[in-house]
């Protein structure tokens, strides 16, 4: 391991031990890690979209989107190939020792029956898709947390890779496969990403019509929304792509923003997304609120960075956990529709929940 990336992590370590509000992010396919610190305890909102800095977001609209302002932020950066990434992750650790802590939001028949009564719902033409999540909590002794980042780093490639901590927050982590939006000059662009299989070495696999049509509402919703406010709209074709041990299905949008003045109102009528929410909007969102039983916070709200080097690239909080007292809260959920079986919707949850597993033993 070079000096210069030791002395990245030590400067990390020291910000991290300080109790400091900070995140540290790589984008996908990118080599570059940076870190944004800032300067004093302070705990911010998000005030307008005008602003420069990072923005991390809840689930709930209603909620409050915490942010680091650019200014009041001290940065710094480095380019970590791959190979360097293989060196940092050979250093040997003590493997952490955990237990699963069983709680009524995770079990088995309480999720299945959650389903089964989104099913039901669904079928009444109340709605076409809802997802549903749930948290699955580990206790884990000697976590060590930058150790796992490092983890993460190396495992998802292709993922918007982060560790984000405020002191009035917490500390969340993840690896997300799922792009909010980009915008940078006027040109847009996002993506519809759903459906879900176990990755066995291929990404030439067999979508099932449920999966397939999952992605297709994910893909009208942006397109119907996107209309008032971005031209020359661009489409791709529906292709499959990895995300760690999982494949998804994905279509690539963009086109050119109508006015310079128009990102809030797009991320409003984009966020939350089918993917992490379900159609229509309003209703799946009600339902996910009135039925799920726990508090998503901030898992499958958006991150990252507003308006710095005069782009924004936000993404959708998926693959995540958050850590509190050596206790690890993973959060995985999948769409539902008239035909889902619950007992396979459980299996996908379970599927997920390997992305994190496999960073943290």
């Amino acid at each position: 391991m070079s000096e210069n990336i030791a002395n990245f992590f030590i400067e990390l370590e020291r910000v991290y031990q300080s109790k400091t509000p900070f995140v540290v992010f790589r984008k996908p396919n990118e080599d570059l890690v940076t870190a944004f610190v800032q300067k004093t305890q302070e705990l911010q909102e998000l005030k307008s979209y005008d602003e420069a800095g990072f923005v991390f977001a809840p689930f709930n609209s209603k909620e409050q989107k915490i942010f680091f302002p650019f200014d009041e932020c001290d940065s710094f950066s480095i380019k970590i190939r791959d190979n360097e990434l293989l060196e940092i992750n050979e250093i040997k650790a003590e493997k952490p020792k955990f237990d699963l802590i069983e709680v009524s939001d995770s079990s088995k028949e309480k999720h299945i029956a959650i389903v089964q009564n989104a099913i039901d719902f669904i079928k009444s033409n109340n709605a076409q898709k809802i997802v549903l999540s749930r948290k699955e909590t580990l206790k884990i002794a000697n976590l060590n947390v930058l150790d796992t980042f490092k983890k993460m780093l190396m495992a998802y490639k292709n993922a918007f890779v982060y560790l984000w901590f405020h002191p009035e927050v917490g500390l969340w982590m993840g690896a997300t496969p799922e792009k909010l939006l980009t915008v940078e000059k006027g040109n847009f662009k996002t993506m519809a990403l759903a459906g879900t299989q176990k990755y066995t070495g291929t990404t030439n696999v067999v979508w099932p019509n449920k999966e397939k049509q999952e992605q297709q509402y994910v893909t009208e919703f942006i397109l119907n929304n996107l209309e008032e406010s971005v031209e020359n709209l661009k489409v791709s074709e529906p292709f499959t792509v990895q995300a760690g041990n999982l494949v998804h299905i994905r279509t690539d949008i963009s086109g050119k923003l109508k006015s310079d003045d128009s990102l809030e109102s797009i991320i409003n009528s984009l966020h939350p997304t089918p993917a992490v929410c379900g159609l229509p909007k309003t209703v799946a969102a009600a339902f996910i609120l009135q039925n799920e039983g726990y508090h998503r916070a901030y898992y499958s709200g958006f991150l990252g960075e507003l308006n710095i080097n005069n782009a924004t690239n936000l993404f959708v909080n998926l693959r995540c956990m958050q850590l509190e007292n050596k206790v690890a809260s993973i959060y995985v959920g999948g769409g539902i529709t008239a035909d889902s079986i619950p007992e396979n919707e459980w299996e996908e949850t379970v599927s997920k929940t390997e992305v994190m597993k496999k960073v943290l033993f």
